[in-house]
């Protein structure tokens, strides 16, 4: 695989009961044994997100971990390319298969502005999930990990 002519691939964010929430094309433009960084552009229609507008045809840099509990995903505005954030999911490790990458949503997330303030959003959701106690800590270990990757000289270095 090269850059020039780059792998898609269909990326699948599921529930924790397993059931597909969304599905959108990526074209892959790293990888290694245990990430992948891939481009996608923004496919619903646009609204306001915390102060951000999330607007169709946005370009996300998104990147997958099958070893730790998060994906980071850096959105760039449609016409100028402008940073507007990065938006962190607390997942269960993706997975990896031949033209796809899935992932369980945990529900608890972070949401990163270019200045560098971060706003952790759906706590109430993330709770209602009763994951086990393991996993309940494994994800607020995630959020943790995220919260100190942000706070990093931006832009961060994973």
């Amino acid at each position: 695989m090269s850059i020039e002519n780059p792998e898609v691939v269909q990326v699948i964010k599921m529930n924790t009961l397993r059931q597909e929430t969304w599905r959108y094309p990526g074209k892959i433009l790293t990888r290694t044994n245990n990430h992948i960084l891939l481009e996608a552009y923004f496919n619903r229609s646009d609204f306001l997100f915390h102060e951000i507008v999330l607007a169709r045809g946005d370009r996300f840099l998104e990147t997958y971990f099958n070893d730790r509990w998060y994906n980071i995903f850096e959105i760039h505005d449609k016409s100028t390319d402008a940073l507007k954030g990065w938006y962190c999911n607390v997942t269960y490790p993706a997975e990896f298969t031949d033209g796809m990458i899935s992932y369980i949503d945990l529900a608890l997330d972070l949401l990163v502005y270019p200045d560098g303030r971060q706003l952790v959003l759906d706590e109430d959701e993330f709770a209602d999930l009763h994951l086990n106690d393991s996993d309940t800590e494994k994800a607020r270990r995630a959020l943790g990990e995220l919260q100190q990757i942000m706070k990093s000289p931006l832009p961060f270095k994973l």
